[in-house]
């Protein structure tokens, strides 16, 4: 069977959090648990999928935020995974701060990601991709074989991630898009932190921020 996505639009600005599962091994991630982790978590346990991993594509406050309350629930605790140029970013509660908002950010990330690391969940491969810009660390998801991209902050329909944040840069935010993005199959679904889907087709024509 193929990898199931269910996702989620959660926490004070419509964040996507995605929960992913292997169905023939029932082994599960979640890719930003972005708030109000039980909602997650109870998807996750209706199915009798376990949770054994944490993915972040950066760790901005409203793609973390509902680490803890996953974490809290589960034992073992699911890895966590980062890139290391956020985990500065993480230590600091992923910026809420600055929009008022504390959170608990969970367990602290044990595992670093690298560019071109390859992550498995039961029979199903994920590459990971270093695309920085929004932030210093942030990394996207590609499954090939689910002809899928998990591209967090980093573009959306018809639109990109700012970076007028702390650590945010926009001439590397474009070159992030050109060379990982823009270089994926065009039929390729881009499923972003914010918004609707879209494919790597549709932004190469019509995002006005970001031309082929």
């Amino acid at each position: 069977m193929t990898l199931q996505i269910i996702p989620f639009s959660l926490g004070p600005v419509h964040t996507n959090a995605y929960l992913l599962a292997d169905p023939t091994t029932a082994e599960a991630a979640v890719i930003d648990p972005s708030w109000d982790g039980h909602i997650i978590l109870a998807e996750a346990q209706k199915r009798g999928w376990r949770i054994g991993h944490l993915w972040y594509t950066h760790a901005h406050f409203d793609h973390i935020g509902g680490a803890a309350a996953i974490a809290d629930a589960l034992n073992p605790l699911p890895l966590v995974a980062l890139h290391p140029a956020d985990h500065t970013l993480w230590r600091t509660g992923g910026g809420g701060k600055l929009f008022g908002l504390a959170i608990d950010p969970g367990p602290e990330p044990a595992i670093d990601f690298e560019h071109g690391q390859t992550l498995r969940l039961g029979s199903t491969t994920l590459e990971v991709r270093h695309t920085p810009g929004h932030t210093p660390g942030h990394v996207v998801f590609y499954c090939a074989s689910a002809k899928t991209c998990f591209c967090g902050d980093l573009i959306f329909a018809h639109s990109v991630g700012r970076t007028d944040l702390p650590g945010g840069s926009w001439e590397t935010l474009v070159k992030s898009i050109r060379e990982q993005i823009y270089s994926l199959p065009e039929e390729t679904r881009l499923l972003s932190g914010h918004g609707p889907e879209t494919t790597v087709g549709e932004e190469k024509v019509s995002n006005p921020f970001v031309q082929e």
